[in-house]
């Protein structure tokens, strides 16, 4: 991008996450450890059977968020 004679460079940043989604991932992995993992799919059933999530874009939210936190514990 070009703004009057200045080159300006885009940054790809990644998808901010609201605390509430962080907060419950975070809680669900705490209580949850065996039940949850690096599997997306796994973990949308999951929650799913919990039924604590009120639609369905929170838990797609909720169970990525939860993917990366699994993969941060393991490393």
């Amino acid at each position: 991008m070009h703004f009057k004679g200045i080159k300006c460079f885009t940054v790809n940043m990644g998808r901010i996450r609201t605390k509430l989604i962080k907060k419950v991932a975070q809680e669900l992995v705490n209580k949850y450890p065996e039940k949850l993992s690096a599997d997306f799919s796994q973990n949308k059933l999951f929650l799913d059977e919990l039924n604590l999530l009120e639609n369905k874009l929170m838990r797609n939210r909720v169970a990525g968020y939860i993917v990366k936190v699994v993969q941060k514990k393991t490393l």
